[in-house]
């Protein structure tokens, strides 16, 4: 049984490409643009992928889903079994309406609990069941109220029973971990709460991720700079807390990725990115 990887578009395009496809390389390679590898439009981008176990199992592919949100709030959830039948030039996994994009993509269980955050630091939770399954072609409904001038910046779900923390980014290099508890369950398409205390020295919110105690946090600069930092030393803190500083920023420089990874233990190039990380600050 093969995995494959299933990417998806900000204009709501799903394609598919077995893992064994993929060419290897080492963590200081340079990859091969995914244009080479998959049918993507010119005018297109990859904005989420998701690795699911073999297409051919009829109860995964019955028991799960792909829940996804889009950066004007929307979102959708469809039956994996709906991704069970690959076409080269990829399907539609979401009409995604003009002045809008796809930002986010989740596998879940259907029992998860879905956090979403906007860029102007508000966060709304709410259980996955108020999303009613729907088609392909569907457009989605409402997950999140924000403004005009505000958008979604990510979506995380949490298994029903994960020990898992909140922790969010701000674009000056700002971060803060906090309890899933903290945010409390409201019903879907509310305005949220708030996530991070937004202020001109922390700059707009910029990601959400659910990390635990074995993870590192990933921090790729538009510069090239990488640091990785283990999430078990940042201090838990409030919703309503500013943050502490993650990296420092050099002028014009900004945030292009996080991700976070499970932790490695002690090896050498690792460890060179966080020390590389700390003298630039």
């Amino acid at each position: 049984m093969h995995n494959t990887m299933l990417f998806f578009t900000e204009n709501g395009k799903c394609f598919w490409l077995k893992v064994y496809e993929i060419p290897e390389g080492t963590k200081s390679s340079k990859g091969r643009a995914i244009q080479n590898l998959i049918n993507i439009e010119n005018d297109d981008v990859v904005r989420a992928y998701i690795n699911v176990k073999g297409l051919d199992d009829t109860d995964y592919l019955k028991n799960n889903y792909i829940v996804l949100c889009t950066k004007r709030g929307i979102i959708k959830k469809t039956p994996l079994e709906a991704y069970s039948r690959p076409r080269q030039n990829g399907v539609i996994a979401v009409t995604v309406k003009e002045g809008d994009q796809l930002i986010e993509a989740c596998l879940t269980d259907g029992k998860s609990h879905i956090l979403i955050a906007a860029r102007n630091g508000k966060a709304i939770r709410f259980p996955e069941h108020l999303v009613r399954p729907i088609g392909r072609t569907g457009s989605g409904v409402r997950a999140i109220s924000i403004s005009p001038d505000d958008e979604v910046v990510g979506m995380v779900c949490v298994e029903e029973n994960a020990s898992k923390d909140i922790l969010v980014v701000s674009e000056n290099g700002y971060g803060k971990r906090s309890r899933l508890e903290d945010y409390r369950i409201t019903n879907r398409g509310g305005k949220g709460v708030k996530t991070i205390n937004i202020t001109p020295k922390t700059g707009k919110l910029i990601s959400i991720k659910a990390v635990d105690e074995n993870n590192d946090l990933m921090i790729i600069n538009r510069s090239g700079l990488t640091i990785r930092l283990k999430i078990s030393e940042l201090r838990v803190m409030g919703r309503n807390a500013q943050g502490v500083r993650l990296i420092n920023l050099k002028k014009n420089d900004s945030i292009a990725a996080i991700a976070n990874v499970e932790s490695s233990e002690n090896e050498p190039d690792e460890q060179n990115l966080v020390q590389e990380g700390e003298s630039e600050q």
